[in-house]
């Protein structure tokens, strides 16, 4: 069952904000745009941040949570809004509304193999094919439009490892430069997808909490449109 808050339209926003690489370029967007006035979080620790915006600006109560937990957060109401790579929106699929792509954090997910293997017409060719990943319901979906039956691993790090291990053969993973995947002598065959930071708000939040949370989102989308 989703919690329900009973917050006042004078209460502070909570917006959850990852502890991962979205951290530093998503706080230096709100204090940017004014909804905070300092540079860092202060406390090294601490987990919730209570904001003190700028003249004019809206309240915001910050917490800091994984990554991957920024959906769940938002989408059962313990947070009002999240930012979250797309990634990870489109793997969870929760219910929430995507009002902005903030324009940062901007990552691929690619399908990789050994260098030896390194040639789609190979892959489609087998009966069956076994992959491993940290995004199952991407892998599939992407295999599924192919019309190519595979069989998902899902590990939690070091996908790299799994096709010199035997383990799988091939992966669909997160790259940035692409030195991991030829330190484990892999090769990119396909982009999967690309992904940037988004702006996601709870859809109860959405209907009780609309001026301040419309507010909000103006202020952001002025902000990347200059």
């Amino acid at each position: 069952m989703k919690r329900k808050k009973t917050l006042s339209k004078d209460s502070p926003l909570t917006l959850a904000l990852p502890r991962g690489r979205l951290f530093e370029p998503a706080w230096d967007l709100l204090r940017r745009t004014g909804l905070v006035s300092v540079d860092g979080w202060g406390k090294e620790r601490a987990l919730v941040y209570e904001a003190t915006p700028r003249s004019g600006s809206e309240r915001l109560r910050i917490i800091r949570v994984r990554d991957v937990d920024v959906p769940t957060y938002v989408e059962h109401g313990a947070a009002d809004l999240g930012v979250v790579g797309k990634d990870f929106l489109l793997e969870q699929a929760k219910s929430v509304y995507e009002p902005l792509d903030l324009r940062f954090g901007f990552c691929r997910l690619v399908l990789a193999v050994l260098k030896e293997e390194a040639e789609w017409s190979r892959l489609v060719g087998r009966a069956w094919l076994r992959v491993a990943t940290k995004f199952p319901r991407i892998t599939e979906d992407f295999f599924g439009r192919a019309g190519v039956p595979v069989d998902v691993v899902k590990l939690s790090g070091a996908v790299e490892l799994a096709p010199g291990l035997g383990l799988a053969d091939a992966i669909v993973d997160l790259v940035d430069t692409g030195r991991t995947l030829r330190e484990n002598g892999l090769v990119e065959v396909r982009e999967v997808l690309r992904a940037s930071a988004r702006l996601i708000v709870n859809r109860a939040s959405q209907k009780t909490r609309y001026t301040q949370i419309r507010a909000l989102v103006m202020r952001l989308q002025k902000h990347l449109e200059v």
